[in-house]
């Protein structure tokens, strides 16, 4: 038998953008994989593993700015 993986939702931030790996099936809704803020996701996604950390933002990516159209970066 496989080493299992438990989560918990302790593990993440409330406003911190996680990934779920697979479809997670609630009573009131699916979830399909992608990418969600971590308070949007029930405790089952976490307790059953589904959720991972994203990696972190590397380089000239990880400064987000709002340029006009008309201006030039």
């Amino acid at each position: 038998m496989g080493i299992e993986r438990r989560m918990s939702r302790a593990m993440f931030l409330a406003e911190e953008v996680v990934q779920l790996r697979q479809l997670c099936f609630t009573p009131g809704r699916v979830y399909q994989p992608g990418h969600y803020i971590s308070g949007e996701l029930p405790d089952v996604a976490f307790e059953m593993g589904l959720v991972d950390k994203l990696p972190p933002v590397r380089g000239k990516s990880a400064e987000i700015r709002d340029v006009e159209p008309d201006e030039k970066a």
